[in-house]
């Protein structure tokens, strides 16, 4: 599985503004067509999820909530579909430009979250299917893997959430890290 191993990655963002890096410190996995419940390409291949199915490597953005940007990286073959979601990380260069992006907010918190972790790095939603590896990215991958705690998705219910999936990894003590919440229940 590809997420661990990108714990610690450092990801890069030339925006017009400016260029803001984000060292990761958590990652959720989502496997492709009828194997994952939570992921976006269990049903299948969409206009809004193509990218998924494209090469590995590239960026997979989408709008949640109506409100926030959130980034995937592409993670199996051209064909099938998985994609990583960036969770969380702490801003590792153009920290006053992220402060400009994300005013009033400590700068722990500045990229603790997928929507706030986009919004630190000024991505665009359009920046969707871009090479992570060329400009105006960069993702820089450590050379060894490093120690990572595992757990449930976050906010992630249904056959597709709980300990069936344990494919949230984090690095643990690391203040990039978001806190976890589980998915509330319609019950509840």
């Amino acid at each position: 599985m590809l997420a661990p191993l990108l714990l610690g990655a450092v990801l890069r963002y030339d925006a017009p503004d400016g260029r803001v890096a984000i060292r990761l410190s958590e990652l959720e996995a989502y496997r492709g067509v009828g194997e994952d419940p939570g992921s976006h390409a269990f049903r299948g291949r969409t206009p809004r999820n193509a990218v998924m199915f494209g090469e590995p490597g590239h960026l997979y953005a989408y709008f949640s909530y109506g409100m926030h940007v959130c980034l995937n990286i592409v993670a199996r073959p051209e064909g099938s579909s998985s994609g990583v979601l960036m969770r969380g990380g702490t801003v590792v260069d153009g920290l006053d430009l992220a402060r400009s992006r994300r005013p009033g907010v400590h700068d722990r918190d500045l990229a603790r979250g997928p929507g706030r972790l986009a919004k630190a790095l000024g991505v665009p939603l359009d920046a969707g299917g871009s090479d992570l590896l060329g400009s105006p990215f960069m993702l820089q991958v450590p050379s060894a893997p490093l120690h990572a705690a595992s757990g449930p998705r976050t906010g992630v219910g249904g056959a597709g959430g709980g300990s069936q999936y344990p494919w949230r990894f984090w690095l643990p003590g690391d203040e990039g890290v978001s806190p976890y919440r589980r998915h509330k229940l319609a019950a509840e």
